[in-house]
This record gives C-alpha cells, sequence and structure tokens, in this order.
C-alpha cells in the first residue's frame, strides 16, 4: 500500500469511484448525495481553501449543526491537505471563537449564524480567518464566500498534493481542567491504525447504512465518517435534537433500516426502555458498538434481550488514543451477572500495560492506570508542549507511552477492568469534562467566593453538582448561576445541581473538602436542581 493511500481524503476518492451514484449521505429531511456528488462538493471546497493559501500543515475550522453540507466540508478539508478542528455548534459562542484561535485556523466554514459570534469573540492573534458562509449571507466583508459561491465555481482542481500519513488529519478539543479546551491532534496514520481494526474485526460490509448519532467534535464520529466510507455506504446524519429523543429516534432506526449504530451507552439504555424497539418485527441493526461511559448491566440486558441477533461491542478509549481496548458482548447475559462488562483487550496493534504511579508494571490482580503504546496514540496536544509531556512517559525500549488515567485491573489474560479515574476527569453522556472547566466557568461570576463541583452516579448515569459561596452580601441564584454557566460551557457541562452555602467546608490546609461535598451532594435530593 503506498504512503499516499493512508490518507483519509483517498477514501471518498476510492468510493466515488467504485460506486459513484451510491448514496454517500443522508439527512434527517430525506436530503441525499451521491458519493460523486460529494466527491464534487469536497473538490469545490478544497479549489476554494488552495486559492486562499490554505494546505497541508493549516487548520480550518468547522462551525455548523451536522448536515450534509458539514460531511461535504470535512471531505474538502481533508482533500486540500489541511486538518479539520470541529467545534461544538451548540456550545457558546466564546467558547468556539477560543477553540479556533487556539487552532490558528487559517479558514472556517461556519454557518451564518455563527459568524457574528466569531467575529466578536475572536482572540486572535491576528484578523478573524477567512470564512466559507453556510445559509444566507447578503453581504461578507473581508474576501468571505458562500457556501453556494464555492460550489458554483468552475475553477480548475487543485493539483495532487503530496499527502504523508502522518500529516495532521483533525484537532479535537477536549475539556481542559484549566477552564481552557485542549487540542488532541490526530494523524491520517493514527485514524488509519483504528479503521484498520475496524475492518478486522467488526467487519463492516459493503453499502450498509451507518447512523451517525455522534457529533462531528466527538470522536465517536470518526467511525462513523470513515469506516462508512471505506465501506461506500451510506451515512444517515442524526441532529441534536432527534439523538436526545428516545420515542422519535426508535421510530427513525426503523423507518431508515440502520444497519450500524455507534453512541454512548446512555442513548442505547433510553432506547431500550422508551425508543418501541420492543414491537414485533422492529429492525434491529446489525452492528451495535458502544463507548464513552459505562453501561450499567441491567440497561444492558435488556438492549441484548430486544436485539439477540445484533453483534455487539464494548469499545473503550480515550479522544488520544481513539478506541483502544474492546470486549464482545455475548448473545445472552447471564442474570446472575451484576458487574458491567470488562473493557476487553487491546487492540492490536496498539499495546497496554497497567502501572503504579511510578510507571512501573503492577502485578495481575493489582489496580494501576492504563497506558497505551502504538501507532493509533495521538501526537500530541495542539501548540502545548507543557501538556504532551505530562501526557507520556517513556520506557527502556524508547516508545512512549501515553497514560489514559484511568484505573484498571488486568486479570493475567489480556483482558481489562474499569474501575474509575485517577484525576477529576468525568465522562457524562459519552463527553470528557474536567471538572477543573467547570469550577473555572463558575468562577467567572463576579459574585462567585469560591466554587467547587463533584460528580455524582447512579443507575440513570452521571450528573454534576455545583456548590457555591457568594461574596459577602451577595446573594446567590440557581436561575442565574446556571444562565451564566451557559455562556461558557457547552449545555453537558452546565452542573445538574447548584447549592448555595455560606462557606465550603476546607482541610487543614483550607484546600477544598471535596470528600466532604461528595457526601453533601450523595445526601442531595432534588435541592438545588
Amino acid at each position: 500500500m503506498s504512503m499516499d493511500a493512508l490518507h483519509l481524503s483517498r477514501l471518498l476518492e476510492q468510493a466515488a469511484a467504485l460506486r459513484p451514484e451510491a448514496v454517500a449521505v443522508e439527512d434527517e429531511q430525506g436530503r441525499t448525495l451521491t458519493y460523486a456528488e460529494l466527491d464534487r462538493e469536497a473538490d469545490r471546497l478544497a479549489t476554494r481553501l488552495a486559492r486562499w493559501g490554505v494546505g497541508r500543515g493549516d487548520r480550518v475550522g468547522l462551525w455548523l449543526p451536522k448536515g450534509i453540507e458539514a460531511v461535504a466540508a470535512i471531505h474538502g478539508i481533508l482533500r486540500s491537505g489541511a486538518a479539520y478542528v470541529p467545534v461544538d455548534p451548540t456550545a457558546p459562542a466564546v467558547r468556539g471563537a477560543t477553540i479556533c484561535g487556539e487552532a490558528k485556523v487559517r479558514a472556517a466554514v461556519v454557518a451564518e449564524s455563527a459568524v457574528a459570534g466569531l467575529s466578536e469573540h475572536w482572540p486572535g492573534p491576528g484578523p478573524r480567518p477567512r470564512l466559507v458562509v453556510v445559509g444566507d449571507a447578503p453581504s461578507l466583508p473581508n474576501g468571505d464566500a458562500t457556501w453556494n459561491d464555492v460550489l458554483n465555481d468552475d475553477a480548475p482542481t487543485p493539483l495532487p498534493l503530496l499527502r504523508e500519513p502522518d500529516d495532521l488529519a483533525y484537532v479535537l478539543y477536549t475539556s481542559g481542567s484549566t477552564g481552557t479546551p485542549k487540542g488532541v491532534m490526530l494523524s491520517h496514520a493514527n485514524a488509519f491504525c483504528f479503521l484498520d481494526w475496524c475492518e478486522r474485526t467488526l467487519g463492516p460490509r459493503l453499502g450498509e447504512r451507518f447512523a451517525s448519532h455522534a457529533p462531528f467534535h466527538f470522536d465517536l464520529s470518526i467511525f462513523d465518517l470513515y469506516a462508512s466510507c471505506r465501506a461506500v455506504g451510506t451515512l444517515v446524519l442524526i441532529g441534536e435534537a432527534l439523538g436526545k429523543d428516545p420515542t422519535r429516534l426508535g421510530a427513525f432506526l426503523a423507518d431508515r433500516r440502520i444497519d450500524v449504530w455507534y453512541s454512548a451507552p446512555s442513548i442505547l439504555a433510553l432506547l431500550a426502555q422508551h425508543g418501541g424497539i420492543d414491537r414485533p418485527g422492529f429492525p434491529s441493526p446489525r452492528l451495535v458498538l458502544f463507548a464513552g461511559e459505562v453501561f450499567p448491566i441491567r440497561h444492558l440486558r435488556r438492549l441484548r434481550a430486544l436485539w439477540p441477533d445484533a453483534v455487539m461491542w464494548n469499545l473503550y478509549g480515550p479522544t488520544e488514543t481513539n478506541v483502544c481496548t474492546a470486549q464482545a458482548i455475548p448473545r445472552v447475559i447471564p442474570e446472575d451477572r451484576a458487574e458491567p462488562y470488562p473493557i476487553g483487550r487491546v487492540c492490536e496493534p496498539l499495546r497496554a500495560r497497567v502501572v503504579d504511579e511510578h510507571g512501573q508494571d503492577v502485578a495481575f490482580g493489582v489496580e494501576g492506570e492504563l497506558v497505551i503504546a502504538g501507532p493509533g496514540v495521538m501526537r500530541g496536544y495542539f501548540d502545548r508542549p507543557d501538556l504532551s509531556a505530562k501526557a507520556f512517559f517513556q520506557r527502556g525500549d524508547g516508545a512512549p507511552w501515553y497514560r489514559t488515567g484511568d484505573l484498571v485491573i488486568g486479570d493475567g489474560e489480556g483482558c481489562f477492568g474499569f474501575r474509575g479515574r485517577r484525576d477529576r476527569m468525568i465522562k457524562k453522556r459519552g463527553f470528557r469534562i474536567e471538572l477543573g472547566e467547570v469550577e473555572a466557568a463558575l468562577y467567572r461570576h463576579d459574585d462567585v467566593d469560591r466554587a467547587a463541583v463533584v460528580a455524582k452516579s447512579d443507575e440513570s448515569g452521571t450528573s454534576i453538582a455545583a456548590f457555591v459561596a457568594m461574596k459577602s452580601g451577595r446573594k446567590g441564584s440557581i436561575i442565574a448561576m446556571k444562565r451564566h454557566c451557559t455562556l461558557y460551557l457547552p449545555h453537558y457541562m452546565v452542573p445538574d445541581s447548584v447549592a448555595f452555602l455560606p462557606a465550603l467546608p476546607a482541610t487543614s490546609t483550607d484546600k477544598v473538602d471535596y470528600q466532604g461535598l461528595q457526601r453533601l451532594a450523595s445526601g442531595e435530593s432534588s435541592r438545588g436542581g
């Protein structure tokens, strides 16, 4: 295989050559693009970006709701040789602008509704990037273009690019403990390490219909976007609202005849309870994948009973590695099983070890941190060599091992059981959240004297509890504090409950007593929600 073949832009080129009239992408309203049409739209965007001087090694922002245009934009950015930087279109504008600024994007493909926010909050350095605007945009400054301008461009296609597997493909920004998101840099080689494992192990089939439930700024979307393209299948887009509504989502699955499903466990649990998938004749997917959080065994058992013929896998891995371990779920889950299934065995050619705080291997059956090495591991954090250095350590063979921060126990035969986190990072509906970033948002309120956040988990999932002490003479309001948080945080990071205290419990060294707050959170009912 040539080096050029290990470039994500080649997948669309190959699919369009193999089955040009096959439907490549389909949205909720039934709009479609064939592979030939998707290939043309990607080509037009790549041409425009090249004319603006965007190319290999550059970054291009993607600030669009999930739709056909977003898929075409991703492929066009990749074809230009640049890497795409997706931001959450439902998050506050200041967050999206900050991410685009942190990534030093040369250009961005944005919804018309995002233009004002990007301009207002652009942090620099320098002027805001050139824009391709999707939607009504009667007048555009700065030499920007509309999506229709781009599609109607008859300029010649850019010359073939020198494309290398180690080139940056995308930068996914995750929650940062200091209050600023950090950009995980993934290369084309990183992506193909995962896609090759999927092809060997999961066996996507030619022409299958793939649900696209994860937003494009979430690492689960990498499978949806590229495994479907590699299989010359149809990517069926599921937007934010539909993705959270199990009743409508169940009907959508049946109507669109989904073959392959991948999401966080929480939405599958809701589908099993409220999605109507228990009705006779419901067409279950052939392949069901879940990742991002623990799947409570009670809910998984119900789903398994409803979809006994589906091939099911529990996938595990932080954004920095994509999927790095996996566990197949048996056709029948024993009634006496009370524990969630393990995160499974390492996905070759990745390597895994369990180590103590000094990086030394622990004995089988002893809890330790899971560390991962191999071609699927990220290049580092964008423009943050300090964070990158902390994320890795080296052993005698010189290989960099990525510290996942997850505590596991190995069974001595290569299978790992998940035991929790070493730091203050949590997973909520599959999204990674640094509790420190939530606290940083609370501290941006002028009247807050001290704030702390803890997480609590039960059968219904993970929730975030905030505790706030206001400055002298200032009064707290739950509604106002939550509204304040929405100015800086995406919706899934806004605290589920807020409790106001005269003072936060503290240790003897005047640090926040998180254990005391954890006890308070566990003892609270719905107060403060």
